[in-house]
C-alpha cells in the first residue's frame, strides 16, 4: 500500500504542487534557514567551483611548463627609500581585507542587536577596506603592465605567468569590487531605517557570508600563488 502511494501520479503531483506552493511563499524552505541565505550559500558554493578550477589550472600549468616560472617575491617587490622590500604591497592588501572581514564580523553582531547606526557605519569601513584593497590591486597591475607582463608573456620567463596573474587577481578584484556595491546599498538602507520597519537584519548576515567569502579565497590565491 505504501509503495503504491509512493509511485502514484496523483501523489507525486501533489508532492511537487506542495513543494513549489513552499518556494513560492517566500518563506523559510530549509527549516528555519531564510531564504535569502540559502540562496547566498548555493552561489558561494558555485563559486568555489569557479576558483578552484581557476587555481587547479594555474598549479596544472605551473608544474607542467618547461621555463623558468618568474620568482614572486621579485615581481611583486616595491623599492621603498632605496630598498627593495618583496611582497610588501600584497602583505598590506592581505592585511587590509582580513581586517575587513573583522568589521563585517561587528555589523553583522550590531544589526543582531539593531543598532543601526553603528551596523552601517562598520558597513561602510568594510566597504572602504574594499575600496582600498582594489586600489592597491589596481597599482599592482598597473606597475606589472609597465614592466611589460601581457596575458600572452612577460620579461621573466614563462609566458602562462601572466594569463595566470590577469585571471585569478582580475575575478578576484571584480568580486571585491561587486561586494564594495553591495555593503554600501545594504549600508545605507539600514542606516535609511529600512529594515527596522520589517525587524529583520538578517540581510546584513547575508552580505557578510559574501564578503567573509571574498575574503577567504583571498587567503588561498595569497598562499598558492604569490607564497609558492
Amino acid at each position: 500500500m505504501t509503495d503504491h502511494a509512493a509511485t502514484d501520479p496523483g501523489t507525486q503531483s501533489q508532492g511537487l504542487k506542495s513543494l513549489v506552493a513552499d518556494w513560492s511563499t517566500d518563506q523559510e524552505a530549509f527549516k528555519r534557514v531564510h531564504w535569502g541565505k540559502a540562496m547566498m550559500w548555493i552561489f558561494l558554493l558555485s563559486d568555489t567551483f569557479i576558483f578552484s578550477c581557476f587555481l587547479t589550472s594555474y598549479m596544472t600549468v605551473r608544474s607542467s611548463t618547461t621555463l623558468p616560472w618568474p620568482d614572486t617575491s621579485e615581481v611583486f617587490a616595491l623599492t621603498i627609500a632605496g630598498h627593495k622590500i618583496p611582497m610588501i604591497l600584497i602583505a598590506i592588501m592581505t592585511f587590509v581585507l582580513i581586517s575587513s572581514s573583522g568589521t563585517m564580523a561587528l555589523a553583522v553582531n550590531y544589526g543582531y542587536r539593531r543598532d543601526r547606526r553603528t551596523t552601517a557605519l562598520l558597513m561602510g569601513a568594510t566597504a572602504l577596506f574594499g575600496v582600498t584593497f582594489v586600489s592597491m590591486q589596481a597599482f599592482e597591475w598597473t606597475k606589472l603592465i609597465l614592466e611589460g607582463v601581457r596575458p600572452w608573456g612577460n620579461p621573466w620567463g614563462a609566458p602562462q605567468f601572466g594569463s595566470c596573474f590577469f585571471m585569478i587577481t582580475g575575478f578576484h578584484g571584480m568580486h571585491v569590487s561587486i561586494g564594495v556595491i553591495y555593503l554600501t546599498t545594504i549600508a545605507i538602507k539600514v542606516f535609511r531605517g529600512d529594515f527596522e520597519r520589517k525587524g529583520n537584519y538578517e540581510v546584513v548576515e547575508i552580505a557578510g557570508l559574501y564578503w567573509h567569502f571574498v575574503d577567504l579565497v583571498w587567503v588561498f590565491i595569497f598562499a598558492f600563488f604569490y607564497l609558492w
